[in-house]
């Protein structure tokens, strides 16, 4: 599995912030792309940041030229400013993305979704997340990886109340979530894209999709950090 290449949307958000990371450590790429709107303070010998406008990313497919590709796009309503805006960014852009791996034989194409995802959910959000696993597994990728997290925690550049929160009092009410509520558990982003990093290693094929409990199971403590 060695001297592969990959792609990051999403690099500068809390889950693709990680994953870049063990991307870069790991033995088995050689090279690692990210799709940035500008430019991220880290530098490496193996990336190679492309700024692109995510409106037109048919633009820069020669860059899809890689074994796989991982998708941690996503912003909030209140962030993005409207359902539309909001729905570009968690929808739109990773149909986009994920067509443009097909035409180009991507072996893996591995996402962040969101627990709770229902097309047919009568909230905007879980509705929109449902809406576009539906519309990936339509797409008959050769490989698709759908990861579920709960509430993810970590070190978010903007300040979050209900997650400040729930990063707090998660040491006390965590060990309680056992059974059909463990995956509800908060999961942090660095489990999580440890999550895909491991999975985008397997040659496993056709779709598949991981709930925040089977992420919290996905380890090898070798690798964590």
């Amino acid at each position: 599995m060695e001297n592969k290449s990959a792609l990051i949307a999403g690099a500068s958000g809390l889950v693709g912030h990680e994953l870049l990371h063990f991307l870069l450590e790991s033995s088995n790429y050689e090279s690692v792309k990210i799709l940035v709107r500008k430019y991220i303070d880290v530098q490496h010998p193996k990336l190679e940041q492309v700024l692109v406008d995510f409106n037109r990313l048919g633009n820069y497919e020669e860059h899809l030229n890689v074994n796989d590709v991982y998708c941690c796009l996503g912003t909030t309503i209140k962030k993005a400013g409207s359902q539309e805006a909001f729905r570009k960014v968690d929808y739109e852009y990773p149909m986009k993305l994920a067509e443009l791996a097909k035409q180009h034989r991507v072996n893996n194409f591995l996402i962040v979704s969101a627990l709770g995802a229902n097309a047919e959910s009568k909230v905007f959000y879980s509705r929109t997340k449902g809406q576009l696993e539906m519309d990936l597994k339509n797409l008959q990728l050769p490989a698709l990886h759908i990861f579920q997290p709960s509430l993810l925690l970590g070190d978010r550049k903007e300040f979050r109340l209900g997650e400040k929160l729930a990063s707090l009092l998660s040491p006390i009410y965590s060990p309680l979530m056992v059974g059909k509520l463990k995956k509800y558990k908060p999961v942090r982003a660095r489990r999580v894209a440890y999550a895909m990093y491991v999975i985008g290693q397997t040659d496993l094929a056709g779709p598949f999709t991981y709930p925040s409990d089977q992420i919290h199971e996905i380890r090898n403590q070798s690798l964590m950090k």
